[in-house]
């Protein structure tokens, strides 16, 4: 049986039903996959039951496995495969954090928009979230359409932002928050790289904002001008003719595409309710941005 699909909103976010992701894909259908992530930029697979292994050969479709933050950062001790980033607050042992733990501290980031690994070389690709237990209260995933924002702007503002670069960097969305404990090595691994602020997808053509938190400055602009600019154009693409916010279930596993989209986890009570939430990312190309940039005359 071939797979359906049930929009969301017109263009953004579709559930995937009649297909079961612990099983090897038919041609058909890993093709019917790919062609709704083209369309649709995030989908929503329910009702599924994943094992680790399971989840990463999914993720494996799409291109190489990233490892996650959590395992290049010193003495941080890892409750799941290095292939997997932890989005759950609990500790190795299975314990909801307490406030002051340092990896909780690290990743409230993740409630501020961003994009998955624009700060890596190379960037993300696919993000693959997989539900394994919610809170009771809040905990939600909103995304953003990058591609509809784009075509939502004005002409003054293209013009403005054609040929822009930014410099993206974990250190800049944290500092935001206030955290600044960085040790040597995070700051080596976490050094700014260039990115356009504008980037054109290899697959349907379509022209995008590539927006994030992790950015910090934007080359040859003064840093007061850039973070107004910034601010302004994350307000437009975030605005809710854009986004669609997710409700997680248990089984729930959410597949988007960090080249045109943007999200953020909404609050919940991290200390008291214990939310396991396992992501899968896959790297983009290395030299994904080799025309953007050599047209505007910058290096990574």
């Amino acid at each position: 049986m071939p797979i359906t699909l049930s929009a969301m909103t017109p263009g953004f976010a579709a559930e995937v039903g009649d297909i079961d992701l612990a099983q090897p894909l038919s041609p058909a259908d890993e093709q019917a996959i790919r062609a709704a992530f083209t369309e649709y930029g995030v989908l929503i697979f329910t009702a599924q039951n994943l094992t680790v292994q399971q989840h990463l050969d999914f993720a494996k479709i799409f291109g190489p496995l990233e490892r996650s933050v959590a395992s290049i950062m010193p003495g941080q001790a890892l409750r799941v495969r290095e292939e997997i980033a932890d989005i759950a607050n609990l500790t190795p042992d299975g314990k909801v954090w307490d406030k002051d733990n340092r990896l909780r501290q690290f990743q409230l980031g993740n409630r501020l928009w961003h994009t998955d690994s624009s700060f890596k070389q190379p960037t993300g690709y696919t993000s693959m979230l997989y539900c394994r237990s919610v809170a009771p209260v809040g905990g939600h995933t909103e995304f953003a359409d990058l591609r509809a924002a784009y075509d939502g702007l004005d002409a003054a503002t293209l013009d403005k932002i054609d040929g822009l670069i930014a410099e993206h960097s974990l250190l800049y969305s944290r500092e935001r928050l206030g955290f600044t404990d960085f040790s040597e090595p995070e700051r080596i691994a976490f050094a700014p790289l260039a990115r356009p602020l504008v980037r054109t997808l290899a697959d349907s053509g379509r022209r995008s904002l590539y927006l994030a938190s992790h950015i910090g400055r934007i080359r040859g602009m003064d840093d007061s001008a850039a973070q107004t600019l910034l601010a302004q154009l994350i307000a437009h693409a975030t605005e809710r003719r854009f986004t669609y916010l997710h409700r997680w279930r248990v089984g729930d596993l959410v597949l988007w595409d960090n080249r045109c989209t943007m999200h953020r986890g909404t609050p919940f009570d991290d200390t008291r309710f214990a939310r396991d939430m396992q992501r899968a990312t896959t790297s983009d190309r290395p030299d994904v941005f080799a025309h953007e940039l050599a047209a505007a005359g910058q290096v990574a």
